[in-house]
Formats: structure tokens, C-alpha cells, sequence
């Protein structure tokens, strides 16, 4: 993905001054000089979350004279939760939003964002930190849904889910640690569903911010769905109960 990747200081400050939307930022542990110190203050002024590495990340990375910061532009344009979600009450529409919190495999998370164009969720929300990458396998895998959803990108989660809740936005997780199936919670209401990691399914304190814990009915011969079809199995749950209400 050579054309996304960008490297040295004044390279990547560069960027940011001309608005590029960065996918992440990678800066070499322990550096310390005024243009990277000006990096570092300009990341926090537009709250950009950046990872803290060894030079040998970055060398694997980048081929060039990195000086110690390497950058991947994003292949689209990231949304806020609090601008989109009044948008779609001001149309007069039901919310349904999916929460994926730290899928990590991006053909998983292209696979997904194709059936949430699919099954008419508003908007996909994802943290800043431990989400797949959105390059080009994930949007070949989304058969560019990825250019049709809005994906909302947030720093605090946990804030995300409370502003939720508190605009009347309920808030399913969907887990196996819970004897309550899918059809037993209504999702014709506004819904944001969250889907757990590939490994460790959904952080503790965001399910401890949910409404409603559902699971998927299976027999015992195997442990679980893979996440994208789980999400495909919930959602359409949802559209089947707001067709029919």
C-alpha cells in the first residue's frame, strides 16, 4: 500500500495541515526533537491518536529516512457519532448503528460494512485504537460499501455509548455470556448493536454500558460464528422486525 504511506516529520505535519484524514501514525519510542515535539502538539490539538514504537517497526515499514515518524493516510473520509445521529432523527428515520469494537481483521470488517449498506444501518462506529485498518482489501471485500457508509471513528467509546443512550439510542450487545436469544430483544426501536473482537468478544465496560445482552442460537459442535456472519445474523434480525412492525 506504497500510496498511502508517508514518512519523515515535516512529511506527515504537512499532511495533517492539509486536512489528509490519517489512518495511523507511528512515532519512534523515545525520540525527542522540536519538529516531532511539533508533530506531538499538532496530533493533540486535533486529538489524533498516535502509537509510540521501536525503530525497528518503523525500518520494516519504510524503506526511506523515516526520522522516526511513519503515517497511513486513510482510503476514506471518518464521521463523528454526535453529528450523525441527529441527522438521522431530523429525517424522521429509526437509528440502527453498528459498533464494532476491535475487529481487527480487515476482510472481516469489509465483509461486514457490506452487509450493514446492505441491511440499511445508518452508520458504522469504531475506536481509534485496535480497529482493522481501512485499506484497499478491506474496501475490495466491502465491494465499496466502505465508500457508501459513514464510518465513525471515536478517541473515548465509553463517551460514544453515553451519548447514545442519553439521545434515546439503546444499546445491544451481542454475547455469548447471556441466556437471552436475539428475538427476545426489540430492535425495532433505535438501536446501536455492538459486535465483540475476533479473540476477546466486547470490552467489559462497554457491555456493562448495554441494555440488552443477546446471543445467537447454536447447536454445541462448535464455539462460535465468525464475526462478520454473527453480524449479518443480528441485523437482519433487525430488519426483519421493523419490516414487520
Amino acid at each position: 500500500m506504497k500510496e498511502q504511506l508517508i514518512y519523515g516529520t515535516r512529511a506527515v505535519i504537512e499532511a495533517l495541515q492539509q486536512d489528509k484524514e490519517v489512518d495511523r501514525i507511528f512515532i519512534q519510542r523515545g525520540i525527542n526533537n522540536p519538529l516531532v515535539n511539533e508533530l506531538r502538539a499538532l496530533l493533540r490539538e486535533r486529538e489524533i491518536v498516535y502509537q509510540q514504537v521501536p525503530i525497528e517497526k518503523l525500518n520494516r515499514i519504510a524503506s526511506g529516512n523515516h526520522q522516526g515518524v511513519v503515517a497511513f493516510l486513510s482510503e476514506i473520509t471518518y464521521y463523528l457519532t454526535e453529528d450523525i445521529v441527529p441527522e438521522i432523527f431530523a429525517k424522521g428515520e429509526t437509528p440502527l448503528l453498528l459498533i464494532l469494537d476491535r475487529i481487527t481483521d480487515v476482510r472481516n470488517f469489509g465483509a461486514i460494512a457490506r452487509t450493514a449498506v446492505c441491511s440499511g444501518v445508518h452508520a458504522i462506529i469504531i475506536p481509534s485504537r485496535g480497529s482493522a485498518q481501512i485499506n484497499a482489501d478491506g474496501i475490495k471485500t466491502s465491494a465499496g460499501a466502505l465508500h457508501t457508509i459513514p464510518v465513525c471513528r471515536e478517541n473515548n467509546l465509553k463517551n460514544t455509548l453515553e451519548f447514545l443512550l442519553n439521545s434515546g439510542i439503546q444499546i445491544v450487545a451481542c454475547t455469548e455470556k447471556t441466556d437471552k436469544f436475539l428475538y427476545d430483544t426489540d430492535m425495532s426501536v433505535p438501536t446501536a448493536i455492538i459486535m465483540g473482537s475476533e479473540e476477546n468478544g466486547i470490552s467489559s465496560e462497554y457491555m456493562k454500558k448495554a441494555n440488552a445482552k443477546v446471543k445467537i442460537p447454536m447447536t454445541d459442535k462448535i464455539s462460535s460464528f465468525n464475526v462478520s456472519v454473527a453480524t449479518g445474523i443480528i441485523l437482519y434480525e433487525a430488519i426483519r422486525q421493523r419490516v414487520k412492525s
